[in-house]
């Protein structure tokens, strides 16, 4: 099962306890998987697709307990490779449907107003739960991150990332075909999205692969520039080396200054010691210990043979 399927199966066994936190997530997942449908007499209807059977059954209780509909359920397989089935929910056009469509602001003609009509915080979770139902997916936690919702209305996806934004995060939008995708790709935004609609055990979840990657990815940068460093300085000790043989090749050492014979009789018996290394061990600090090194380098440059 992927991570996506888990967080909906969590948010669709969540216990929404007032009916206004109810009502904004079932408007949240209209909107993105439902339509309104009128018959002859101009009374509205719904109907409701999802792959979920776990969200099928969320919006099946909440007709019945909330707004005392009884749709009719229908299970066909679906096309695509994995051929998952398909649930489609439908409230056949009547009075009632006219009602219950008028009371969560769903009727074609009342607009759309999402973002003002969820006026408590609450309420605001539940109606990104329910888009998120509707129509969200995320990444697993040990990839890269990436938690996006698609919808077929540019108006909704507005409503979606106006919402968001009551809880700082800073959602992208961009449209895909005929599509339009609201999505984050920071961790630490697609993570509050987890806890802020509800889902806690996907939310801890997430964080927990989360320090993992990240303290992974710490230790990665450490050795990885551990490793340079000592590359550095082996390359440094090398040539260092190279020059000190040219040096004492052309030049008498006992002619050649005291602190330059030390140095160069420090770095033959400590080949492979960094210059901090050598520093502790002269007792002279590393930039004196730099400084006589670019006399040798004078002196080798001098003889052309320092590369």
């Amino acid at each position: 099962m992927s991570f996506t399927e888990n967080v909906k199966n969590e948010l669709a066994r969540l216990v929404r306890p007032t009916l206004a936190e109810r009502r904004a997530e079932l408007l949240a997942l209209l909107r993105m998987s439902g339509s309104a449908v009128t018959g002859r007499s101009g009374a509205w209807g719904v109907e409701f697709s999802t792959g979920s059977s776990a969200v099928a059954r969320r919006v099946l209780v909440s007709l019945k307990k909330d707004f005392g509909l009884v749709p009719s359920v229908m299970v066909r397989q679906g096309r695509r490779l994995r051929k998952k089935n398909v649930y489609t929910l439908a409230v056949p056009p009547s009075r009632e449907g006219s009602e219950f469509l008028l009371s969560i602001g769903f009727l074609p003609m009342t607009g759309m107003d999402d973002a003002d009509r969820c006026a408590a915080p609450e309420e605001k979770r539940a109606y990104l739960a329910g888009a998120f139902l509707g129509g969200g997916s995320i990444s697993r936690p040990q990839s890269d991150y990436h938690l996006e919702m698609v919808t077929q209305s540019y108006r909704f996806a507005e409503e979606i990332r106006e919402v968001m934004h009551a809880f700082r995060m800073a959602p992208r939008l961009t449209d895909r075909k005929n599509d339009y995708i609201v999505y984050i790709k920071d961790g630490d935004e697609a993570s509050s999205f987890l806890q802020i609609t509800g889902a806690s055990q996907s939310y801890l979840e997430f964080e927990n692969v989360r320090v993992m990657k990240d303290m992974r990815n710490q230790v990665n940068r450490q050795v990885n520039c551990e490793t340079a460093n000592l590359q550095k300085s082996v390359n440094a000790a090398v040539r260092q080396m190279h020059q000190i043989r040219a040096v004492r090749a052309h030049f008498d050492d006992q002619l050649l200054p005291k602190t330059v014979r030390e140095t160069m009789e420090l770095r033959m018996a400590y080949p492979n010691a960094t210059l901090a290394e050598l520093s502790a061990l002269c007792g002279v600090s590393k930039s004196g210990l730099a400084h006589r090194f670019q006399k040798i380098k004078a002196l080798a440059d001098s003889l052309g043979g320092d590369e």
